[in-house]
């Protein structure tokens, strides 16, 4: 007989003629055949055969096969975090942030295909001014107690830049957890068109002197690639930009792509566009790469980004009242239980994960590798946070920056933030221009300058 052993990855094909039995790691009788170890490729079968009980087998059943060879592949794609540190770094600290500066006083508006009234803003003084739809006549502040598809990305972008941590003891915090937003939803489902971003920026244009905005984030992209020129909301950004407001945006995830494109609004000249860092969650500046965003020159031979920030391993909060949610809890419940109650936690929350359910009888070591595969596979740090990636996170980033430079020196005049930004930046080694802009921004080294401005 044989058998052909299907994972997320490619495998080789495995055939073996051993008899149906007991597995000797997991003690379940197997669907098909036991798979001997000989076939098994070297880097997985030392990680298989650590896990027999003291005993000599030559064969395992193909449901541990597969489940060790899920932990090797979260072994290697998550090396950095597992030889660093246990969970991932705050951005302040990864930043080197001026923490004496927090965007006190300072509003920034968020443009995104929908929010949440996370605890992070609200708590323990709600610090979101105003929601505004474009797709709505009136505006329903409640509608940011709702949860559904839309409203993660926006929830998740607010709070990278302005999240106090407060689900967290002030742990995760953005490097802005004391300024003001200003929640403007643009999306419905999928792709944002450049129609829906203008209407969007012409809302913030027209109440930006009433909530006293002084700076727009925009994680989304447009249609397509297109000279500014051509692009009313490109138009619409540079008319913002010559009123005085700042206008930060994601480049876009397309670095891996044929031409990866830089589109509006992040291509408008005056915007400061934000391409991706993966730190390694790392402090070793030795460590610093690329993450896969887009990059220039724009259609007008612009070079986009001008700046970068991480766009990887950022802690971000989990929208509440959702799966997610349900198995993050259960996951970090799991993950500092003691061994003789992770099957009755596990049965208190059935239906929650099937892997679980079905696995809850496994031998201890088993089980212990099967919910920290759990906590991994679903970028879990606890219960109330995960790691994202993106340029949708590395500008907000870049905008919470700004709401400290403009908190320590409010006079600063939209071309002064970029000239500060891209003096300050700092290179990363080995890497093209193109595709990093003038470097990884620098929140200390920014507000240092922007203060030292001050007349």
């Amino acid at each position: 007989m044989s058998e052909t052993i299907i994972t997320s990855e490619p495998t080789p094909h495995l055939t073996t003629e051993a008899p149906i039995g007991i597995c000797p790691v997991c003690g379940r009788t197997p669907r098909a055949a036991l798979i001997d170890l000989s076939l098994l490729e070297p880097d997985l079968r030392p990680l298989v055969e650590a896990n027999l009980p003291g005993v000599k087998s030559s064969a395992v059943c193909i449901q541990c096969v597969e489940l060790f060879n899920r932990a090797k592949r979260q072994i290697e794609s998550h090396a950095a975090v597992f030889e660093q540190t246990s969970f991932v770094l705050p951005t302040p600290l990864r930043m080197n942030a001026d923490e004496r500066f927090t965007g006190r006083d300072v509003t920034i508006a968020f443009l995104d295909s929908g929010f949440y009234a996370h605890p992070d803003l609200t708590q323990p003084v709600n610090r979101i001014l105003a929601y505004h739809s474009i797709f709505d006549s009136i505006d329903d502040p409640t509608s940011l107690q709702t949860t559904d598809d839309l409203t993660w990305h926006g929830m998740m972008t607010s709070v990278v830049a302005a999240g106090n941590g407060y689900l967290s003891d002030g742990f995760y915090r953005g490097l802005a957890p004391e300024s003001n937003l200003v929640l403007v939803k643009i999306g419905k489902a999928g792709h944002i068109p450049d129609d829906d971003i203008d209407r969007g920026l012409q809302w913030v244009l027209k109440h930006r002197e009433e909530y006293h905005i002084q700076i727009v984030n925009i994680s989304a992209g447009g249609d397509f690639e297109k000279s500014y020129l051509a692009s009313p909301l490109c138009r619409t950004v540079e008319r913002a930009v010559s009123e005085g407001l700042i206008v930060v945006c994601a480049v876009g995830n397309a670095g891996m792509a044929p031409g990866h494109p830089v589109l509006p609004p992040a291509s408008s000249p005056s915007a400061i566009s934000v391409g991706g860092l993966d730190d390694q969650n790392s402090l070793d500046r030795a460590k610093r790469g690329m993450y896969r965003s887009s990059y220039g020159p724009t259609f007008d031979g612009l070079q986009k980004p001008e700046v970068i920030a991480p766009s990887i391993w950022v802690a971000a909060p989990i929208l509440p009242h959702t799966p997610t949610a349900d198995e993050a809890r259960l996951y970090s419940e799991l993950d500092v239980a003691a061994d003789e109650k992770l099957p009755s936690i596990i049965e208190a929350h059935k239906g929650v994960d099937k892997d679980l359910d079905e696995a809850r009888s496994l031998p201890m070591p088993l089980l212990r590798q099967l919910i920290t595969i759990k906590l991994h596979e679903g970028n879990v740090i606890n219960q109330y946070y995960k790691y994202v990636d993106g340029t949708s996170f590395a500008s907000p980033i870049v905008a919470s920056t700004i709401a400290c430079m403009l908190e320590a020196n409010p006079k600063l005049t939209p071309q002064q933030v970029k000239r500060i930004l891209i003096d300050t930046a700092e290179r990363v080694s080995g890497i093209e221009v193109e595709r990093q802009g003038w470097g990884v921004v620098s929140p200390g080294r920014a507000v240092e300058v922007a203060r030292s401005l001050r007349s």
